[in-house]
């Protein structure tokens, strides 16, 4: 298997570099996102159509351009190569022939976290990590536990006392230590963070450390790859910290500067509830940087970030690809879960239900062409989330 060409680390914000082989959480200046860059003229050696025909699915097929030095390090439990599926009867009913859901419900845990976590905790490991720190509303903290479990790492979840049973009982049969906090995703985020410098944990929270993004933007290469190295016109993703559109965005310009596309981008368009919309609220104000949204309430829980750390950069690619941010309410996506179960065969998490729920509201709105290709991200199973349809 080819090996990462991983060069260095790089400020979100200002530019300035550092040393990858050190552990890192945010840049030390700006305190925002560290970008892991590569060596692309060397991975565009092997990391070719050809190649990867032969290569095993998962997504440590792109190994070139991930993060993770050696074999011994990678944790895999099969999770990437989801399907991509063209949802024919969905498109046909709300007028979108074109309409395609990519199907990360299927890998392991559950979810598409387990993308971004089984590669932070991977470089977790392999830089020396042992004790692994992660504030969650479900999905993440899954992963987590998972991954540390597989690598023989400690795990220590914080998570909103009203989340979901079944994500509290999940980390804790992967061994993992849950800590119910009382208050939102961000103020378990401050207990994540005494426990770091009380204890020396390492933080795996959303965009502050440099990892996670590396094994979402595998999506982006999994899309071009599924659409034969072109991109769909649309995206429309879910975001509450936005780590996958980041991801993806990041992708598409190292597949391009490697001559695996061209110049081409999706529209994308970033969606979040009425009752938890920062991204949305900056994007309609043209602000770069993104306000906490107070009493943030959503029965959708990946949806319910107040604040995000990477805020500027899912601005700037929603901006650069011409796309746009919407809302949708917590009761139109109940009403798209079942549009989409119904007619498609895939249970929609209500965070991928909100996908949906904007196209329409965008078809209507002569925002998205009906002859044009848009993919919407099952970003999960419901399966999690019976509580909503008692």
């Amino acid at each position: 298997m080819p090996q990462s060409t991983l060069t260095h680390l790089e400020c979100s914000l200002t530019g300035q570099t550092y040393e990858a082989d050190q552990v890192m959480n945010l840049a030390p200046n700006s305190q925002r996102p560290l970008l892991a860059r590569y060596d692309l003229a060397e991975a565009a050696k092997s990391l070719t159509p050809e190649n990867l025909v032969r290569r095993k699915p998962g997504m440590w097929r792109y190994r070139e351009v991930l993060p993770v030095r050696s074999d011994a390090n990678v944790i895999d439990l099969g999770e990437g190569s989801t399907p991509l599926l063209k949802a024919a009867r969905l498109g046909e009913t709300i007028g979108c022939q074109n309409t395609y859901i990519k199907d990360e419900s299927l890998n392991p845990t559950g979810s598409f976290k387990a993308r971004g976590l089984g590669m932070a905790v991977s470089r977790a490991k392999e830089l020396g990590e042992s004790v692994l720190a992660i504030p969650s509303a479900g999905n993440a903290a899954g992963a987590m536990c998972a991954y540390a479990a597989a690598g023989g790492l400690e795990a220590h979840v914080y998570m909103p006392r009203d989340v979901p049973h079944t994500f509290k009982a999940e980390c804790q049969a992967y061994g993992g230590s849950v800590t119910l906090v009382d208050g939102l995703i961000t103020d378990c985020g401050t207990k994540v963070a005494e426990g770091v410098q009380a204890h020396g944990w390492f933080d795996l929270s959303t965009l502050k450390e440099p990892y996670r993004l590396e094994g979402k933007k595998t999506m982006g290469y999994e899309i071009a790859e599924q659409f034969d190295w072109t991109l769909p016109d649309v995206i429309i993703y879910p975001t509450g910290g936005g780590t996958g559109l980041v991801g993806m965005w990041k992708a598409f310009a190292e597949m391009e500067e490697m001559g695996l596309i061209g110049s081409k981008r999706p529209r994308m368009v970033t969606v979040q509830t009425t009752g938890c919309a920062p991204i949305v609220r900056a994007y309609d104000r043209g602000e770069r940087f993104a306000d906490e949204w107070e009493n943030a309430a959503t029965i959708a829980d990946g949806l319910r970030v107040p604040k995000a750390v990477g805020d500027f950069l899912i601005l700037d690619a929603v901006r650069a690809s011409e796309g746009t941010a919407i809302t949708v309410t917590d009761e139109a996506i109940m009403e798209s879960v079942g549009l989409m179960a119904s007619l498609t065969g895939v249970f929609p998490a209500p965070e991928s239900a909100a996908c949906l729920e904007a196209q329409r509201v965008l078809l209507s709105q002569y925002m998205i062409g009906r002859d044009e290709t848009v993919v919407l991200f099952n970003t999960g199973t419901s399966l999690k989330y019976t509580h909503l349809f008692g």
